[in-house]
C-alpha cells in the first residue's frame, strides 16, 4: 500500500492511510474470523479512499471507556498488555471521515450478506513530493 501511495503522490499520508487500513482489516478479521475479506484502496482527488468487507452484518461501533481513576487502573502483566477496542478511535482521529454501509438483505434467507466499513484520509493541498496542487481524481 505503501508503494501505491507514493506512486499516487501521497507519500505525506502514507503512515496515516496504512494505520487506517491495518484498522479496518483487523476488526474484519475479529468480526469474521478464518472467512474471505475483501480490500478496496482508491485514490481521490485530495486523499485516499479505504473499504474492508466483511460477511458480518453487525454495525462497527467503537468502545468507550468510562473515565478511569487510579483505583481503577488494572496494573497487572496481562491488564498492562491488553490491547484492543481502540481501533474505530484510532480511525475517526486519522481520518477524515468514515462510516459503514451494509449490503442489501438476501430476500431468500433475510439476512444481510455483510458490509463495507470505509474511511477518507486526506492530505494536504499540496504535495510535498514537487509542492504543486494536486490534479484532479481519476474515473
Amino acid at each position: 500500500m505503501e508503494r501505491r501511495l507514493r506512486k499516487w503522490g501521497y507519500s505525506d499520508i502514507s503512515d496515516d492511510a496504512t494505520l487506517v487500513a491495518t484498522e479496518l482489516v483487523t476488526n474484519a478479521m475479529k468480526a469474521t474470523p478464518g472467512e474471505a475479506i475483501r480490500f478496496l484502496c482508491r485514490w481521490e482527488d485530495g486523499g485516499v479512499y479505504v473499504a474492508v468487507w466483511d460477511s458480518s452484518p453487525e454495525r462497527p461501533a467503537p468502545t468507550y471507556a468510562s473515565e478511569l481513576t487510579l483505583d481503577d487502573l488494572d496494573l497487572s502483566e496481562a491488564g498492562f498488555d491488553a490491547n484492543g477496542g481502540r481501533g474505530l478511535h484510532i480511525v475517526d482521529a486519522l481520518a477524515l471521515e468514515w462510516g459503514y454501509r451494509p449490503d442489501p438483505v438476501d430476500p431468500r434467507t433475510g439476512r444481510s450478506p455483510g458490509k463495507w466499513v470505509w474511511a477518507r484520509v486526506v492530505a494536504d493541498a499540496r504535495s510535498p513530493e514537487d509542492g504543486s496542487a494536486r490534479g484532479s481524481a481519476i474515473g
